[in-house]
Order: structure tokens, then sequence, then C-alpha cells
């Protein structure tokens, strides 16, 4: 495979680290000129970086979970990620106790739900977890019982609203993805995974209709992507599998790292798939349809070692995908990359 060439920016400096949790980090690129925000999960604490230009300035602000942060003790947040609407842009951060959506800037808070606790058995962990937009007015949230929170977002505003449950899961989500590109006639416009490995592809709308579901083969899904009506799900075997989300046909498979995949990303203008894993390693590779025969095809295009990193978190910054960053377990920095 030809190796693309990748040049180690200037890193940016986290008060904290990051915690080892799935897709621990997301980004939302400034829409003028160059830089980015960027979020970061530990603990009961979101740190939002907002780098501007190439500078090594950046601002900082840190969130907490829980309502207000009133309780003495406040939850673990399991993921935060920025949902981009056609008319806002909020920061949502999901918890052992709930929903919180703020700003984009995590200014204010927008909205807050607060996850049932009391149908649970005592033993089992109750949290949220797995964040997309759907729609154009829908972001989704999983939780830890399977079901699927779709909340209806307004204009402008805190009337957020939950206009249903998704009831198709037996296990947590882990993630949720929607179409970043477009999506051909019949394939759906969302896919939820699941601890288990089940992937469940949807029709968005008034009303959510399920399409297919793609069975388990016995590992966690830690992190899936829609793109032009293809499946990128990567697993804890290492394994990143292509299915058609039309048919839930596999595609293709590559036993893309050794160990545990932690996060995976999508550059929608391009196909560049990013793949990040506990071995150290983060890959770029090309996702692409062959137009003669309507293949599925994955090619290698790069290979960065971070090391001695159990890489958590890996988002392209830009939708060209000619720029990526990198978190890491108990890495106090984020790493930044661009590609030349």
């Amino acid at each position: 495979p030809r190796a693309g060439m990748s040049r180690r920016e200037q890193s940016l400096p986290l008060r904290g680290s990051s915690a080892a949790l799935y897709n621990n980090l997301s980004v939302l690129p400034l829409p003028r000129g160059p830089g980015a925000h960027f979020s970061v999960v530990h603990g009961p604490t979101v740190t939002v970086l907002s780098a501007t230009g190439a500078g090594p300035g950046c601002a900082q602000r840190q969130l907490r979970a829980g309502e207000g942060g009133t309780a003495v003790s406040a939850p673990i947040v399991t993921q935060a990620a920025w949902c981009v609407l056609p008319a806002r842009a909020l920061l949502v951060l999901t918890s052992q106790k709930g929903v919180q959506m703020y700003e984009s800037d995590g200014s204010s808070m927008v909205y807050w739900h607060a996850l049932d606790t009391t149908e649970h058995p005592p033993a089992h962990a109750v949290f949220a977890r797995g964040v997309a937009v759907a729609g154009e007015c829908f972001v989704c949230v999983g939780t830890s019982s399977g079901s699927v929170l779709v909340f209806d977002i307004p204009p402008r505003g805190t009337n957020v609203t939950v206009s249903e449950v998704l009831e198709q899961h037996g296990d947590a989500i882990t993630d949720i993805a929607p179409e970043l590109g477009q999506a051909p006639d019949g394939a759906g416009d969302v896919v939820t995974a699941d601890d288990a490995g089940t992937l469940c592809v949807w029709s968005s709308g008034e009303e959510f209709t399920l399409l297919n579901r793609i069975p388990a083969f016995g590992w966690p899904c830690s992190s899936v992507k829609l793109w032009n009506g293809v499946i990128a799900a990567g697993y804890g075997s290492g394994q990143i599998r292509l299915y058609e989300a039309a048919t839930g046909a596999l595609r293709a498979q590559v036993s893309a790292h050794a160990r545990w995949i932690y996060a995976l990303d999508l550059a929608p203008g391009t196909g560049k798939l990013l793949s990040g894993a506990e071995d150290s390693f983060v890959h770029v590779w090309k996702l692409s349809r062959n137009p003669d025969t309507d293949d599925v095809e994955m090619e290698h295009c790069h290979a960065e070692c971070v090391t001695d990193t159990q890489i958590c978190g890996a988002r392209f910054c830009d939708p060209e995908g000619s720029s990526f960053a990198v978190t890491g377990y108990d890495l106090s920095e984020i790493f930044r990359y661009s590609q030349v």
C-alpha cells in the first residue's frame, strides 16, 4: 500500500487527561478560517478547547455532568459530541445520570434529560452513550438498556422534546452514526451499534423505521460510520467491517488493528476513514465504490504510531480529512497531524 505522509503539528495541552472511553474526542471545525473546537472527557468533566489558527494559544472551558452540578458526587461522563443541525449546533454530554445539551461553545445549558434509574436492577450500570444527528431536527442518544432516545430539537430556544424511543437493541448502545454522504434509495440514514456487536439501520423522519438488523458475531462494535450507503464498523477484535446499509450484506473485512478499536471517523468530502486503537496505531483508509462493479473498496493510505499510547479518540479536523487529531488514555494533550 502506498503510504501517505503526515506532519505532527503543535499539540494542544489538556487540563487533566483523556479517559479510556470509546470515541473520546469530538471536533467542531470553525465555520470561518482555520481552527476548531475540541472536546475530551475525563471522569465527571468535559474539557472544551478552542484552537484558532496555527498559534499555540487555546481557550479551555470545563463542563461537569449532572443537572447544574448540584450533586455531591458528580456522575461520570461517558461521551461528549457536537451535533450540527441545519439551524444550530449543540454540544451533547452523556453520563450516568442523563443527557445534557449545551450551546456549541459550552456557555449555557439548553436542556437536561434525566435517565430513569428506577426500572433497572441495582447491579446494572445505567448510562447514556452514543450521540448523533438524524435528519433535519433530531438528535439520537443511546442508553445502557439498549434503547435509543430521539430528541426533537427546535431551531432555537430550549423546548427540546423526546419524540420517540427506539427499542430494538438488547445491549447497551455504543455508537450512533448519521449518513455523511448521499444515501442510495432504501439505504436508510442512521445506524446504531451495541455492546454485543449488533447493528440496526434506520430511516429517520417523523417516525423512525427499522430497515434491517445486522447480527452480532461475537465482538462489541465500539464505533460506526455511514457514508454513501456503506456502513464502516470497528470492533473489539481489531477488525473493520464494511456493510451495505440497504441490505446488511458484508462487503469487506480488514484486520485493521492488533487490539481493540476505540474510534472511527469519516471525512465526507473524500471518503477517508480514520481508525484508532489500543495498539497505539492510527490508520487512514480510503473508501470507494467501483463504478463498474458497485463493489465497496477499502485502500490503506497511512499509518501513524503514537508510541506507548492506548488511543481512545481519533477525529478528522476538516471535511476533506487533510488533518486529524488523536487522544490517548492518560495523555494530557491532543496530538494533531496534517497530511501532506
